[in-house]
Parts: C-alpha cells; sequence; structure tokens
C-alpha cells in the first residue's frame, strides 16, 4: 500500500483551512481540474502518459554573465559564465508534490524562478501541459504557475495593506467582478488561516509565520494549478515550520494542485514528497519515487547527500561516520580531467568529488534509466556499465 503523504505529525495548519475542508466554503479553482493525486503515479505502478504531466522541462538552462570591465575588454578577458541552471529536464505530475533537494548555490532558487517565469531561459523549453510557454507569457500562463517565495518579508510590499495587495491582482487580472473582490478577499484569508481584520494589516503587523500566510494566499489568489514553493519555512521559526507545510499540503489536496517543494530539509522531503529530484552544479542527476531515492540512491552524490543528514542515534546506538575506504583518487581524477580536454568533452561535473569515480566519467552521461527500477533516472555511468545498476 503506497504511503500517503502530505502532512507532518504534529502542528496545526490553521482554522481557516480545516474549515474548508470541512464546510467547503471554497469550490476547487486550480486549472488542473479535479484531479486526485494518484499513489502510483509516484511508485511506478503504471506508466506515466504525457496527460499525466503538467509541467514538462527540457534542456532548461539559465546562465549568468557579469559585467565586462573597460580592463577586461582592453586585454580581451573573457567573462567567466555562471552556469547557474545548466540543461535541466524534468517533469510534474499533476496532483502530486515533486521534492527538489541540494546544496546551497547548485541552483534550486534559480530553475524555481525560471520556471515561474522570473528570469528568461538562456536554452531550453517549459512546457504546461503540452504547450510551449514563449518568453513573453500570457497573462493566463502567467496565472497558472505561481510561487511561494523563501522571505515572506522582502517579498510583499510594505506600504499597501493585505487587502490592497490582493485586491490589485484581482483587479488586475480581472479573476472577479469588482464588486466581489472583498468578498474573495475574505474567502483567501479563511483559505490560509487568518482572521478578516488582516486585510487592513501591513507587513510588518505579522509575525513571521503570518506573513507567509499572506504570501500563500498572494499566490492563490491567481488561482494557479501549479505552485513552486521556494524553501516556504527556511525563513521562519522552528516553532511554526511544521504548520505551514501542513497548510500547504491541505491546500494542495483542497485545490487539487501540482506541487515542486524546494527545500534543503530532507527530513520534510522524504515525508510531504511522491517523488524528488536531486540537482548538483546546475543539473538534475537523480529523480525517483521518495521511498526508494532515500533507501537506494543511484547517484554518489545522493548518497553523500543523504549521508550528511545528522542521525544522533541509531537502532544500535550512536551513528558513527563511515570509514573512507576509497583510497587515493587523485589520479583517476586527473586522468578524467586530461581526457576530457584532450576529447574535447565535459566530464562529469561530479567527478572531483566522487567515491567510485572511472575513466568513463570523462563524458558527462545524460539521465538514465536505473535498470532495477524504470521509474527511477540517474546521471551516473555506472548504471549503464554495470547491469543491475549497481555502483562500484
Amino acid at each position: 500500500m503506497p504511503v500517503r503523504r502530505g502532512r507532518l505529525p504534529g502542528g496545526r495548519a490553521g482554522a481557516g483551512a480545516r474549515r474548508t475542508g470541512e464546510n467547503e466554503r471554497l469550490p476547487a479553482r486550480g486549472h488542473g481540474g479535479a484531479v486526485e493525486c494518484d499513489g502510483g503515479a509516484g511508485s511506478g505502478e503504471h506508466a506515466v502518459t504525457e496527460a499525466d504531466e503538467i509541467l514538462s522541462i527540457e534542456g532548461l538552462a539559465r546562465h549568468f554573465t557579469p559585467p565586462v570591465s573597460v580592463t577586461d575588454r582592453l586585454f580581451r578577458k573573457k567573462p567567466v559564465v555562471n552556469r547557474a541552471v545548466d540543461g535541466v529536464d524534468l517533469v510534474l505530475r499533476k496532483g502530486e508534490t515533486l521534492g527538489l533537494v541540494g546544496e546551497s548555490g547548485c541552483g534550486k532558487s534559480t530553475l524555481a524562478r525560471t520556471i515561474v517565469g522570473l528570469y528568461r531561459p538562456t536554452a531550453g523549453t517549459i512546457s504546461y501541459q503540452g504547450e510551449v510557454l514563449p518568453e513573453r507569457r500570457t497573462r493566463a500562463q502567467q496565472r497558472a504557475i505561481q510561487m511561494v517565495f523563501q522571505d515572506p518579508y522582502s517579498s510583499l510590499n510594505p506600504r499597501m495593506t493585505v487587502g490592497q495587495m490582493l485586491s490589485e491582482l484581482l483587479r488586475y487580472h480581472k479573476l472577479v467582478p469588482r464588486n466581489k473582490v472583498d468578498e474573495r478577499n475574505r474567502e483567501l484569508m479563511h483559505l490560509v488561516g487568518l482572521p478578516e481584520s488582516a486585510l487592513g494589516q501591513r507587513p510588518r503587523q505579522f509575525s513571521g509565520g503570518q506573513r507567509q500566510r499572506v504570501g500563500i494566499a498572494r499566490a492563490l489568489a491567481l488561482e494557479p494549478s501549479v505552485l513552486v514553493a521556494d524553501e516556504p519555512v527556511s525563513a521562519l521559526d522552528v516553532s511554526v515550520q511544521a504548520t505551514i507545510i501542513n497548510l500547504l499540503a491541505d491546500l494542495k489536496e483542497t485545490l487539487h494542485l501540482s506541487v515542486i517543494f524546494v527545500s534543503h530539509n530532507m527530513a520534510v522531503v522524504r515525508q510531504i514528497c511522491e517523488r524528488t529530484a536531486v540537482m548538483y552544479r546546475g543539473r538534475i542527476v537523480e529523480t525517483g519515487v521518495t521511498d526508494t531515492l532515500f533507501d537506494d540512491p543511484a547517484h554518489p552524490y545522493t548518497r553523500l547527500l543523504i549521508g550528511s543528514v545528522p542521525r544522533l542515534v541509531g537502532a544500535h546506538g550512536p551513528v558513527e561516520a563511515e570509514e573512507d575506504k576509497t583510497g587515493d583518487l587523485g589520479p583517476m581524477r586527473e586522468e578524467v580531467a586530461r581526457s576530457a580536454e584532450r576529447d574535447g568533452t565535459r566530464p562529469c561535473r561530479f567527478a572531483d568529488r566522487c567515491p567510485s569515480v572511472v575513466a568513463a566519467c570523462a563524458d558527462e552521461p545524460p539521465l538514465l534509466a536505473d535498470p532495477r527500477d524504470p521509474a527511477r533516472h540517474a546521471a551516473c555511468v555506472h548504471l549503464s556499465h554495470h547491469p543491475e545498476g549497481v555502483i562500484a
């Protein structure tokens, strides 16, 4: 039986969110329609078709080039290009929560902002319900994919009340008649568990958790189908993190949302996400069903990332750090670098840290299907060089 995901133990999602689920005060407004989250979609129990996909990303890249100084121009010095997102392939299915994890600086937030449309992609495509999104999106396309930002305070206008912010959105996008704007604002407050009096307050008058609820209400005001949550609780006090996560889980079920949940908290991702994608230096290096990925990671970096999570006490007492038995890999890593330079290829970007580096790592592999589990993919040569996909 598949594990039901979506809520953390403890923590209240908010009175308004509970009332909505019990009394059906609000209709499900998501563009995706009444799509129930199928446990099999994330567990490999049936083949995934294009009809199951709500968002498809192919070869997406976002590079940043710093300004060239006069001195650099005189000496014809080439600027160093920051490849924040570099050839990402990713699929979000209808009704699922997809976790996106990785170290700080790996490109998670840049990818999230590019998906939403805040950054223009350098290369690649983003398709929503089978339609490739152009650089200049229509209002309907903008509304379909919305974002919950990491810092709720800096993402809100300090000069406007909550009611003014929401009303401006509703009037600009013409989502409700002008005489129904105030009523819709009150509905949104109930939806995120805030009192109606919050509509007359400014961001500085709220706590961190309340500000994040306002940010969620602002995103939901546009009736999206896809919600991108960029580390929505990392800036909040630990005591309120569970309530915000549970609120997002309840809203996903109530409004039939598809969610991309960006986080560095591996425990939270394992609890609430059906599938997980691991990002490293601008690329997705592994995707798969969350439980499978955490219990038996296929990529060496995923093993390293999961192994970095503190485990103070195990079933047989304190967990000791594993002894490094890989030996001196310096010569092999140098050989990989020389081979890549000689052949004009780009080596695996994890080769300089990988404990399983081999000569074949001189050519960076694409995402390969795991022979043991077709629902899982990893950008690692060991999946193709070993019959059972076992990492050496």
